[in-house]
């Protein structure tokens, strides 16, 4: 198992680009299944997510052609409508397949999905299912599979009773072939959920509304299959910016879009660290004191389950308390117990609620990654601590963050991949 060596108090400085999104690319992939044209993937970034979800779709009987951060995909020869256990377990992302498959081809089998062990019970897909059985679907599920079956599916008006992102955007994939109206409410409205509504639109969909709490989707018989570009990574760029906040660096974050991590930079602006920001791009610079700030998680445009667990080590390097508040999944506040282990002087308050009283001076330790988000956040603070860290597990990092260690090191940081 591979393994990263980090020692850490080395002055990080220069030029990070960040790849494309991962919450994009792993989505756009199955969206090929919906036509039987050829479908081009451009900036996919290369993590094993991506790898995974090309596996499946192989595993289907896809042709695909991949290279230089792109993707041809052709599926005009699916005749599978089972996904390989194998495979699907793996990751969580399976479940965005099974849409595009039951619209295509009226039935799909699948397993329970696998992947991140954040959230309770497993992560249910009981929003999934509900949402087919809302377009007209019948759903069996036995104690290894689920069988969806459906002759012909139907517009429905349908609410989220939790706002989903994977949720809105499998109903939105599902909702294109099928006939009449559908009325999604209570919608994500992450940039990922726009990104592929604008595709399908350009490809023959009829979608409004995509980015707001209210999506209508006009059915049509037939879509087609074109060009499609991953959006930059919101919270690749989120992270390095706290990563630099945190090591109190001067780096510049190119290849974003400084509007996706609008709250993290408002947040920047109250607790004084220094940054400045153009279209596609954010320098951020050395800060003095920072001051500490509370932080609620929330559906975006609110502040990403997906930043906490890096905005957790920024604040133990703050001038005060803080209180963070993860509202989106369960146990994912956990993980501060080995950030503990580093010196961190944190208080969990109940499992959603921790503070952080800083700032505190850490120190090197062997700890474990959880997880994809959480291991983003012990190299940062590895980054920061006296002496040499040793973070192992460290595939849950790769399965977010491509060729990270490559990258740090041309910033000046100290890390090595042990394999």
């Amino acid at each position: 198992m591979s393994k990263f060596i980090i020692t850490g108090g080395k002055k990080l400085a220069g030029e990070i680009a960040v790849g494309g999104a991962k919450n994009n690319a792993q989505i756009m992939i199955p969206v090929a299944l919906l036509s039987t044209e050829t479908m081009i993937i451009k900036n996919v970034p290369q993590i094993d997510g991506v790898e995974k979800s090309l596996e499946l779709m192989r595993s289907l009987g896809a042709k695909i052609k991949e290279g230089n951060h792109k993707l041809e995909i052709n599926t005009a020869g699916l005749n599978k409508t089972e996904l390989d256990k194998k495979i699907a377990n793996k990751f969580r992302t399976s479940v965005m397949f099974v849409g595009p498959i039951l619209a295509r081809l009226g039935k799909v089998k699948f397993p329970h999905p696998g992947g991140c062990v954040i959230g309770a019970a497993g992560r249910p897909i009981d929003l999934f299912l509900e949402g087919f059985e809302a377009l007209g679907a019948k759903v069996k599920i036995s104690s290894r599979n689920y069988i969806i079956t459906a002759k012909k599916l139907k517009g429905c008006d349908f609410f989220f009773t939790i706002m989903s992102v994977t949720g809105t955007q499998s109903m939105i994939m599902t909702a294109c072939l099928a006939e009449g109206t559908t009325i999604l409410r209570n919608c994500a409205m992450e940039p990922e959920v726009v990104a592929l509504a604008d595709y399908l639109n350009a490809q023959g969909a009829k979608i409004s509304g995509a980015g707001t709490p209210t999506i209508i989707i006009e059915g049509v018989k037939k879509l087609s299959a074109g060009v499609c570009e991953i959006i930059p990574d919101r919270i690749e760029a989120g992270s390095f910016a706290l990563m630099a906040a945190a090591t109190n660096s001067e780096i510049k974050i190119t290849n974003c879009n400084p509007e996706h991590i609008h709250y993290l930079l408002t947040i920047f602006n109250k607790i004084g660290v220094n940054y400045e920001k153009g279209d596609n791009w954010i320098l951020m610079k050395k800060s003095g004191k920072i001051k500490p700030y509370n932080l609620k998680t929330h559906e975006y445009p609110g502040f990403s389950t997906d930043l906490q667990s890096p905005y957790v080590v920024l604040m133990t390097q703050a001038q005060g308390t803080s209180l963070i508040q993860e509202t989106i999944y369960d146990r994912r506040l956990l993980w501060t117990d080995m950030l503990s282990q580093l010196g961190a002087n944190i208080v969990m308050c109940d499992p959603h609620r921790i503070t952080v009283n800083g700032p505190t001076k850490l120190y090197a330790r062997k700890l474990i990654s959880p997880d994809i988000r959480a291991g983003i956040a012990l190299v940062i603070a590895a980054l920061i601590a006296e002496g040499t860290t040793e973070i192992d597990n460290i595939y849950q990092i790769d399965r977010g963050y491509e060729k990270l260690d490559l990258r740090l090191r041309k910033l000046g940081a100290d890390i090595k991949r042990i394999e």
